[in-house]
């Protein structure tokens, strides 16, 4: 370049310019969850988060089903087919105003559905996708137990065989979407190792109690799972699932969405940390002049944009033909979103007193990435994951 070239600009939202890496397609994407968000949501979930609820999930579910966003990286019945960087982008869009919609969605279209569309027969999956896709029917996604959360393999639901019937008895914990779903992929101990069921809610002896009193993904349904003797047939079992490494399967594809939501996230609180420190004065300035107020600000867009980086890379192997390893995937978990809770709490710094306020989007994204902090695998056990990757020796056995 010569000297009297122009020079690309900076945006201080994007330094690096990674928006510019997307395709007019995944631009689309961006833009379309953006302003519906940004018009529909906005103005109401920092209400939703302090009353504890989401009341307009249903029609939120059905409105992202004509959107494309419920399994719209799965092919065929009426999923929209798209790329995961497409997903990854709708993810960070969804997480930007609040998790428990990343969630829900995640949920939705990476393990109940995924499930479904992975290890289905062909009957399960006309019966349930479409109308999953288009936010018709909600699924939810049953693997995690009171008593066992990283360890899956030593669940206690179990399910046995009563003639052609299965009967499942036990619990899970922690489930989002439960008491709103029609259907439940719960997945149960039987004498051929660990399996998945389909399980339609409306089954006698299913029930799905919400969880009252959290103080983190308020804006989001929780619930446990009571199954106390539910008999299904034959076919409610998922045929391609057979062992343990089915629901782990699934729980990638979540993982996955997670290291793009939580960019969201992060992003909304830089921006709110970023427009308060040029607004506010003190000792006769706006904060956004001093030298410790820029180095919060600046140490928070390089961890924000290198895990951006990190998330186009695995997009990119994910896309590809070859795919992305289970370690790739922990690394990005691991990464982002222990940077994203950090680029949280230094943006509460910045505001201050009112960075405790539901005023400003910070302390609700940073309660919010407490929870997923521990879900889709806790810190502990992806870095366990990426030690036995990285040595050979598998720390947590």
């Amino acid at each position: 370049m010569s000297a009297g070239s122009p020079r690309t600009p900076l945006t201080p939202s994007d330094p690096l310019g990674l928006e510019n890496l997307l395709t007019d397609e995944e631009r689309a994407v961006r833009d379309t969850v953006r302003q519906y968000l940004d018009e529909k949501v906005e103005p109401h979930i920092a209400g939703w988060f302090e009353s504890g609820e989401l009341p307009t999930l249903r029609e939120l579910a059905r409105e992202f089903g004509k959107m494309g966003l419920l399994g719209m990286h799965l092919e065929g019945y009426g999923c929209a087919g798209m790329s995961a960087r497409a997903y990854g982008i709708a993810c960070r869009e969804l997480e930007a105003t609040d998790s428990g919609l990343r969630s829900f969605v995640s949920v939705q279209g990476s393990l109940a559905m995924f499930a479904i569309h992975r290890f289905g027969s062909e009957e399960q999956k006309r019966e349930w996708l479409p109308r999953m896709a288009a936010g018709e029917a909600i699924g939810c996604f049953g693997l995690t137990e009171p008593d066992h959360g990283s360890d899956p393999a030593s669940m206690r639901t179990r399910a046995r065989r009563d003639g052609d019937d299965w009967i499942l008895d036990g619990r899970k914990m922690w489930i989002t979407n439960g008491s709103v779903a029609s259907v439940a992929v719960v997945w149960a101990q039987t004498d051929d190792k660990v399996r998945g069921f389909v399980v339609p809610t409306d089954t006698p002896g299913f029930s799905a109690p919400e969880i009252k009193h959290k103080l983190s993904l308020r804006a989001s349904v929780t619930s446990e799972l009571v199954l106390d003797g539910v008999r299904l047939p034959a076919s409610a079992m998922l045929p391609g699932a057979r062992g343990v490494g089915a629901p782990l399967t699934c729980l990638n594809e979540a993982r996955y969405g997670i290291v793009w939501g939580v960019l969201g996230a992060a992003r909304s609180s830089w921006q709110a940390a970023a427009d308060y420190a040029a607004q506010r004065e003190q000792f006769g300035k706006p904060i956004a002049a001093f030298q410790l107020t820029q180095q919060k600000l600046v140490d928070m867009a390089l961890e924000l944009h290198k895990g951006t980086l990190t998330a186009l890379h695995l997009a990119a192997l994910k896309d590809s033909d070859t795919g992305v390893h289970p370690a790739q995937i922990s690394f990005g978990k691991l990464n982002n979103v222990r940077e994203a809770i950090e680029i949280c709490r230094t943006a509460r710094t910045v505001l201050g007193a009112n960075g405790i306020s539901l005023e400003y989007p910070v302390i609700r994204h940073m309660n919010n990435l407490e929870s997923v902090l521990t879900y889709e695998g806790t810190t502990e056990m992806h870095t366990l994951a990426l030690g036995q990757a990285l040595t050979g020796h598998a720390a947590f056995r």
